[in-house]
């Protein structure tokens, strides 16, 4: 055997053995890591799968007549749905009666009309079919 150098030797001791910790040593040490991991979760993964739970109902209740806006930005009135295909018809002009066909999970929302102050009822896009442009 070579002969141990003092800092070897304290190096080992420390590696093979020592007194095992207390438990209070224990729950200090893993405390903090365990919080950090629940308030991660509680602000990063709760609220997504929330959400993404919402966007499922809408999906699922989604009807002919709807006004939805697509993720590209595509302002439209539900034409048909069809669910087994994943696929919704959106009839996105009504003069030229112009209908384009998207997938069902490119439905980013569902535009409703609201009631102004005034009792007037009024769009959420703010104009007609084709979201207001002229």
């Amino acid at each position: 055997m070579h002969p141990a150098s003092p800092t070897m030797s304290a190096v080992h001791l420390l590696a093979v053995g020592g007194p095992p910790p207390r438990p209070l040593e224990l729950l200090i040490t893993y405390l903090p890591m365990a919080m950090i991991v629940l308030v991660a979760w509680m602000m990063l993964y709760r609220p997504e799968r929330q959400r993404m739970r919402q966007h499922q109902e809408l999906l699922t209740s989604l009807k002919k007549n709807d006004r939805v806006l697509t993720s590209s930005g595509i302002y439209g009135t539900v034409a048909n749905v069809d669910h087994d295909a994943d696929r919704v018809l959106l009839r996105v002009d009504e003069a030229g009666n112009v209908k384009i066909a998207v997938t069902l999970s490119s439905i980013a929302k569902v535009l409703t009309d609201k009631l102004t102050d005034k009792g007037e009822k009024s769009s959420e896009y703010g104009g007609g079919e084709a979201g207001g442009a002229a």
